[in-house]
């Protein structure tokens, strides 16, 4: 498959395992050869979220709840501090470089994720909840554990598929303690063109 042209708009899309759609992030491509996907999602970036249908954040519903509670999709914006994102067609997971708000690099983030593939206008994957944090001296730490966990008691996951993400997991901490690509410092001087005006959905 052709990659997407650098400077172009994909959108990286969040299917839940019952097939519906969740939080989609558009990004503007950085590097793209078909398989290695390369993007940068500045802050403040319309997105569609997701929370609970009562309105209330995910995180506001105590965690046996958490996965089971009806949700909805509505318009906001990237809040959170900008990021480049690495996406491999067929990986379970996908690298995250945070900056701050004056683009200095602040580390990675590891979102373990389930790939469905491409479309012709960017990438699906499932978010496998369970994550990776890794501070820019490399030293890392294991996220959502308990989260994951009831993810699968909940059924929005299946034991074996967190099992599979566990293993993704322990595989990229081997290229973070190794120093090795894509934790070898690799764009975290990024600096975006000041040009280019935010993505959009």
């Amino acid at each position: 498959m052709m990659g997407f042209a650098p400077g172009s708009t994909v959108r990286y899309r969040f299917h839940r395992p019952d097939g519906s759609e969740g939080q989609v992030h558009p990004m503007r491509v950085l590097a793209d050869d078909g398989v290695e996907l390369v993007g940068w999602l500045p802050a403040g970036t319309p997105i569609l979220g997701t929370r609970l249908s009562d309105g209330r954040r995910m995180r506001d519903a105590p965690l046996a709840d958490r996965f089971r509670l009806p949700r909805e999709r509505y318009e906001t914006t990237w809040r959170d501090t900008p990021n480049v994102r690495r996406v491999v067609d067929g990986e379970w997971s996908a690298v995250w470089w945070f900056f701050d708000e004056d683009l200095r690099f602040t580390g990675w983030y590891v979102n373990l994720e389930i790939p469905l593939g491409r479309t012709d206008d960017g990438v699906d994957r499932i978010d496998g909840v369970l994550d990776l944090a890794v501070a820019p001296d490399r030293t890392w730490a294991w996220k959502d554990e308990d989260e994951a966990a009831a993810a699968v008691a909940a059924g929005r996951l299946t034991a074996e598929q967190l099992d599979r993400l566990r293993a993704e997991g322990e595989r990229v901490i081997g290229l973070v303690e190794a120093g090795s690509y894509p934790f070898d410092g690799t764009w975290t001087a990024f600096r975006p063109d000041p040009a280019w005006p935010r993505p959009e959905l």
